[in-house]
């Protein structure tokens, strides 16, 4: 198949959607297909055997880490010479409305998937008004497309509550191999406690961004003697919470990639991410397929992850002192049989699977697209 992909956010950012993308694109092409990005431009031409058409961009305002990418007639003639089988936007917003034009237009089978919870995002932001309008946009745009694919099953109920229309389970997906227990390192160990190796050591990696919520780990360190916390990643957020978290043992440790980021994961005693506004929550599979479990919010996307008490701990939202007491609890019961249940929780989740999964839906939707045969 040639299948042209349009997404607002690609290599060289590091965030979940890209990960997934990424690790997408490669099983793909390892399948037989020919594949076409669009993306803004981060200087790359080509990835994995894929052609990416970088569409030049500039800087959210909210968000400078994000950059906007605005449709342009040469995204037309680029479709017309690769004459995709289907096209595939990738939360939709401002270039994915570009794909969803030219499916129009051109009468390409139209799919498209839900990574980022928007509306919800808003009233981090103070925009918290605009959430009705929002539902909206995500409403009326997803509906254009013949499928929309969801990366949780609490994601397929909260869109369908909302109006969105053709909805399917899209499987989670993580790199097992690459995020394995056998990176496990001393040294890491001393880096990210910054020399007290001996202190209960606990982790968070992703965005640092004002929707992760970071600031209610605070607690944690406060209620638990001698821990420490690591901040893997950057964001707009940094400097805040080096404000709030001044005076306490956090490292903000920038950002890790490969072999560093799965000896990060596998090192720490507890992966904490109190985020509540997840479709997926990708970051929590690799932490758990290193064997390090996890402590994490009741909602979205992530109870299809983690089973509480088992291979990690879940606090609910709503509970002021929920974060601190199930990092406490995890502390408690935390034994290699916990980090063992993470592991294979993990295993069950490899990208083959779920790219074989999405080339189907493809396949399905090409196939529903095709004129009946009299």
């Amino acid at each position: 198949m040639r299948i042209a992909i349009f997404t607002e956010t690609f290599l060289p950012k590091i965030d979940g959607i890209v990960t997934r993308l990424k690790y997408t694109v490669e099983y793909l092409v390892k399948l037989g297909n020919q594949v076409l990005v669009f993306s803004p431009d981060g200087g790359l031409t080509e990835y994995y055997g894929a052609q990416i058409y970088g569409v030049s961009a500039f800087d959210f305002p909210l968000y400078p880490e994000l950059k906007l990418a605005l449709p342009r007639p040469s995204i037309g003639h680029a479709l017309e010479q690769f004459q995709p089988d289907l096209i595939h936007v990738v939360n939709p917003a401002i270039l994915g409305m570009a794909g969803i034009y030219y499916a129009k237009k051109m009468n390409y089978p139209l799919m498209a998937s839900y990574h980022t919870h928007l509306p919800q995002y808003l009233q981090h932001y103070g925009l918290g008004f605009l959430e009705g309008l929002m539902w909206d946009l995500v409403k009326n745009t997803h509906n254009q497309a013949a499928l929309n694919l969801c990366t949780s099953t609490a994601m397929i109920d909260e869109l369908r509550s909302h109006g969105v229309e053709r909805l399917d389970l899209w499987q989670r997906g993580v790199d097992t191999v690459q995020f394995h227990p056998s990176f496990k390192s001393d040294e890491m160990r001393s880096r990210l406690t910054q020399g007290h190796p001996e202190d209960t050591l606990f982790l968070y990696v992703g965005r640092l961004s004002a929707e992760k919520e970071i600031q209610q780990i605070l607690p944690v360190l406060q209620a638990i003697p001698n821990s420490r916390l690591a901040l893997v990643g950057d964001g707009p957020y940094r400097q805040e919470l080096e404000k709030i978290f001044a005076g306490t043992n956090t490292n903000f440790v920038g950002y890790l990639r490969g072999d560093d980021l799965a000896s990060a994961f596998a090192s720490s005693d507890a992966f904490l991410f109190p985020s509540r506004t997840e479709t997926l929550g990708l970051v929590l599979l690799e932490a758990m397929a290193a064997g390090c479990p996890v402590v994490a919010a009741n909602s979205g996307g992530i109870p299809d992850i983690v089973t509480n008490g088992v291979n990690g701990y879940l606090f609910e939202p709503s509970d002021r002192d929920g974060l601190v007491t199930a990092a406490q609890n995890l502390l408690r019961d935390r034994h290699e049989a916990m980090c063992l249940e993470a592991r294979l929780e993990a295993e069950k989740w490899g990208w083959d699977a779920a790219t074989r999964q999405l080339q189907k839906y493809y396949e399905q939707t090409i196939a529903a697209s095709q004129p009946a045969l009299v």
